[in-house]
């Protein structure tokens, strides 16, 4: 079996703490303006025209992002909300295209948490997948990558 037909069954799980209070980092998640600002990894960005969000259950989040060297190259989203509790969770099932070579087409979903800590800081949690072996690394990175533009903009 390659990576690419192997079973999706890697979750992605990230913590990281924002010097921000919960409610700032909950809104650069679901502020469309603010999503453009800093979603995608370096080298990427989320032109603000192409997002559309409806942050409810049964809600939806659309967007695309840009290849910032090769505007051709594009990679679209298109999100479900399952759960929304404002200023705590975002639980969203996105029927994914995959990537050539890593893993095919399917469904991903993410819940992301936002919990209080100490000193008016926020502890992020974020679970995404399945993932394959192959593709979870690259995932991981994408976010990671994507978090150096938050922290910029909640002036960290």
């Amino acid at each position: 079996m390659t990576e690419a037909t192997s079973p999706a069954d890697k979750e992605l799980v990230i913590t990281r703490v924002f010097d921000a209070p919960r409610e700032l980092v909950y809104q650069a998640f679901t502020d469309p303006d603010q999503l453009a600002a800093w979603f995608g990894p370096v080298g990427w960005s989320v032109p603000r025209e192409s997002i559309e969000m409806d942050v409810r259950v049964g809600g939806y989040e659309r967007y695309a992002m840009v290849n910032d060297a090769d505007p051709e190259q594009t990679s679209p989203v298109d999100a479900t909300f399952t759960e929304v509790v404002e200023n705590e969770l975002l639980v969203g099932v996105e029927k994914w295209e995959g990537v050539p070579d890593l893993q095919g087409a399917g469904e991903v979903t993410s819940r992301i948490e936002f919990h209080d800590e100490p000193g008016g800081k926020t502890r992020l949690v974020i679970r995404q997948g399945p993932y394959t072996e192959a593709m979870e690394p690259m995932a991981r990175a994408g976010w990671e990558s994507s978090f150096t533009k938050l922290d910029t903009l909640l002036g960290g």
